[in-house]
């Protein structure tokens, strides 16, 4: 909004300073975070005088108990101090701050229904998954149409970057729509599945956003781009608005939900927040980075899929089946190990720290 306000009014004193993306970026950020502030206790009160409280799965860690009747649903929290700072700094027209603003609301509103229907209406399994899953695939769809088929995208539409390659580009072609239903649905079910500690998920999504926002930033300007080697999107610089304004969100929330938490994001914010990941990943072209970038996100899902194919196979096999793992997704193994849960929380970022570098690395050592 007032991007087009000082871009119409450029007598105005300072009204230079809107057309700058770092300037607004940091506004953004620090928009979001205020406002995180402000409405978090508000939210939370609210939360505990409906007694919108967390239910625990009787299956879960039994420290887990102690956890029971925390407020959930603060995914709402987060959502409102994402898209009022991305309408207020953002150049709302931009068609990446339009499709990921898309998939954020649309996704948070799939995973309100869901958290709505576990916590109010007490349905044990909250929205049934196949329609979760169909909410995830056609986010996916929409975007990946939209990069297909619209002309903003000629040229790039089907591309992405190959890490660690130069001059090297993977081209999808009629695959690309699959592809990118797949990437969105993957990763907004990943951060889903992380978000089973206190500031677990939300702390490593602002740690992969930092990343996001440099990669983003640089695939929109020609002369970064052109320096490494990259493609150049025009117009994708944008997105670093909408970033600064998820990294501002997120560390507010965490200010909250750290270890003991006062609220949980619950799938309101996970669901966004994973699909968010994987939209922005596919617009700027660095989706087959998010193994390594998200490799938090990718370990917590592929426990999941181990755990249980090989439980399986073990019980089609010798009539009972086997774990390879205490218990998935694999931050419950480490709780069965004895690790105190803010060790395994810290432990985390250091491990998306370190992917994060080897992530920007990916740049340079081609």
């Amino acid at each position: 909004m007032f991007y087009y306000f000082f871009k119409y009014f450029n007598e105005i004193p300072g009204a230079n300073m809107f057309k700058y993306i770092s300037f607004r970026s940091a506004l953004a950020a620090i928009t979001a975070l205020f406002i995180n502030f402000y409405i978090g206790p508000k939210v939370i009160r609210y939360l505990q005088t409906k007694q919108i409280g967390e239910e625990i799965r009787r299956e879960g860690p039994q420290s887990h108990f102690s956890k029971k009747g925390t407020p959930t649903m603060g995914g709402v929290i987060i959502l409102f101090s994402i898209i009022i700072p991305v309408i207020l700094w953002g150049d709302i027209l931009s068609i990446y701050t339009l499709l990921t603003l898309f998939g954020l609301i649309f996704l948070g509103g799939v995973g309100f229904f869901d958290d709505y229907l576990k916590v109010i209406k007490k349905y044990e399994k909250g929205l049934i998954a196949r329609y979760k899953l169909l909410g995830q695939l056609l986010v996916g769809f929409i975007v990946g149409a939209a990069v297909y088929f619209l002309p903003q995208f000629d040229g790039f539409a089907t591309l992405t970057t190959i890490p660690f390659f130069k001059n090297l580009n993977l081209d999808y072609g009629i695959f690309y729509i699959p592809a990118v239903m797949f990437i969105v649905t993957a990763t907004s079910n990943a951060v889903n599945l992380t978000d089973g500690l206190d500031g677990l998920a939300i702390g490593n999504i602002v740690i992969v956003m930092l990343a996001l926002a440099l990669m983003s930033y640089v695939s929109g300007n020609s002369i970064y781009a052109n320096y490494l080697d990259i493609l150049y999107l025009p117009g994708s610089g944008e997105l670093t608005v909408f970033i600064a304004a998820i990294i501002g969100a997120g560390l507010g929330f965490l200010w909250y939900n750290f270890y003991p938490a006062e609220v949980f994001m619950g799938d309101t914010g996970s669901l966004a927040l994973g699909g968010v990941f994987g939209i922005i990943s596919v617009l700027i072209k660095k989706e087959l980075l998010l193994p390594i970038l998200g490799g938090i996100f990718f370990m917590e899902t592929v426990s999941v899929i181990i755990q249980r194919s090989y439980f399986k196979y073990t019980k089609k096999k010798y009539g009972k089946g086997r774990r390879v793992f205490k218990m998935t997704p694999i931050h419950h193994h480490f709780e069965l190990l004895n690790w105190a849960e803010p060790k395994i929380v810290i432990r985390f970022y250091i491990i998306t720290i370190i992917l994060l570098i080897i992530s920007l690395a990916s740049f340079k050592v081609r």
